[in-house]
């Protein structure tokens, strides 16, 4: 497609490995796009996270390098800053420039189209869970160039409506794309499963680890050869555990699918969530869910997990020994769930924003 508008997406302040959901999401957009010819897109990456986009062309910056605190990310801000005139000139002739990881870096130029992807607003509901320099951060980076964004891109119709709220975004500039889950990649197990509670979670507060842990003592007393497995990085931050909770840290995607298809639950007790994807990838393996009842969580789960009050340790474990008793029902609504979300519905509402504002 000859007239197909060239999309800049930049992810300059991308940390592999360190991101959660958000580094999902780029990871399959940047696939999804390349199975379209509607749009010419190419990925824009620091040095560190060389090799990071699926099938689209990626131009690696060799001045930038990012890290994860939040000192690593203002120096990552500050040399893209610096550097834009001297930065790829694919990314500054764009005729879109997408951001993906929110931080609008470089800025893009009155000529070019500025979409921006803003997963939620976290650091205005909770701010409690975040540093000074952190919300400081976020006021500036996040809020900031959401209300100078052209179109924000949000995962779930509650981002979508805390936005609207807490920072005034006129609602008809803020489009919803769900996130998806590739059913291909999840083979589905209805068989005997172990006795074991899954959370795959990386070590952040709204996590809420120290309720799950708690709630799974209250579950032990009726079932006490049941273990709590926990996923993801920081997971060193949670301190000494019992014997009966195992800590992997970050494991490869083989080996998630297959915790998926043998835990007894899921247990998904975050305080909060623009979207979450576990639950799903749960639903598609089989594995039945029990999950909180804050954020997104229930937009996302329909009827298909028991859901329950994540700052209530008793509220958990009823929902977990609930979905225990329930395993076979929710194991079948939960393959009917996942169903509605797909990559490629993803893609489209990307795909329709791109040609908005092009």
């Amino acid at each position: 497609m000859t007239d197909a508008p060239e999309v800049a997406l930049s992810m300059l302040t991308l940390v592999p490995g360190a991101m959660g959901g958000s580094e999902t999401y780029a990871r399959e957009l940047t696939r999804q796009l390349a199975t379209t010819d509607e749009v010419e897109a190419t990925a824009y990456v620091p040095v560190n996270a060389a090799g990071f986009s699926r099938g689209i062309p990626e131009v690696v910056v060799p001045q930038v390098r990012t890290g994860s605190t939040t000192a690593q990310r203002l120096r990552a801000v500050g040399s893209a800053t610096l550097r834009r005139r001297s930065l790829a000139a694919g990314l500054r002739s764009s005729r879109v420039v997408h951001f993906p990881f929110t931080i609008p870096v470089p800025r893009p130029s009155g000529s070019q189209a500025f979409v921006q992807t803003l997963l939620d607003v976290q650091h205005l509901d909770l701010p409690h869970l975040f540093s000074r320099a952190e919300l400081a951060f976020r006021r500036r980076y996040y809020e900031g160039a959401a209300r100078r964004a052209d179109v924000v891109i949000t995962i779930s119709e509650f981002a979508r409506t805390r936005m609207i709220e807490l920072l005034g975004i006129p609602g008809d500039r803020i489009r919803v794309a769900h996130l998806g889950v590739d059913a291909d990649d999840y083979t589905p197990y209805s068989g005997s499963r172990q006795d074991f509670v899954l959370y795959p979670a990386r070590g952040w507060k709204h996590k809420n680890h120290d309720r799950l842990v708690e709630a799974m003592r209250i579950v032990r007393q009726e079932h006490p050869d049941m273990r709590l497995v926990l996923t993801g990085g920081g997971l060193e931050t949670l301190g000494e555990l019992p014997e009966w909770v195992d800590v992997r840290g970050l494991v490869s995607g083989a080996e998630l699918r297959e915790l998926y298809r043998s835990a007894a639950v899921l247990a998904f007790p975050s305080l909060y969530e623009g979207f979450g994807l576990p639950p799903l990838e749960a639903m598609a393996s089989g594995c039945p869910v029990a999950a909180t009842d804050a954020g997104s969580v229930p937009e996302v789960c329909g009827d298909a997990a028991v859901l329950f009050d994540a700052t209530d340790p008793g509220a958990i474990a009823d929902g977990i020994l609930d979905a225990l008793r329930r395993a076979g029902e929710l194991s079948a609504r939960g393959l009917e769930q996942v169903r509605l979300f797909t990559w490629e519905r993803c893609r489209d509402v990307h795909l329709d924003v791109y040609r908005s504002v092009a």
